[in-house]
C-alpha cells in the first residue's frame, strides 16, 4: 500500500511534538533516537516543500513581469 504524503502543516505540527516530548524529558532512550531520525525527516520533507514553493512563486513572477 502507497504510503500517504504527509503535508507541510502536518509535518511542522508533528516535529512541534516531538521538540515538546525532548524538551519535556518524556522520551525514554529507547525511543530517542528514532524520533530524532523522525524529526530530520520531516524536516528535510518541510524543507523541499518550501523550496519547490518558492520556485513555483518566482516561476509566476517571472512570467508575470515578462508578459
Amino acid at each position: 500500500m502507497a504510503k500517504k504524503e504527509i503535508g507541510y502543516n502536518e509535518a511542522i505540527r508533528e516535529v512541534e511534538e516531538i521538540l515538546e516530548k525532548l524538551n519535556n524529558e518524556e522520551l525514554d532512550v529507547d525511543q530517542l533516537a528514532t524520533k530524532v531520525k523522525r524529526a530530520a525527516e520531516l524536516i528535510g520533507l518541510c524543507k523541499e516543500k518550501l523550496r519547490k514553493a518558492e520556485a513555483e512563486v518566482a516561476k509566476v513572477i517571472q512570467n508575470e513581469t515578462s508578459e
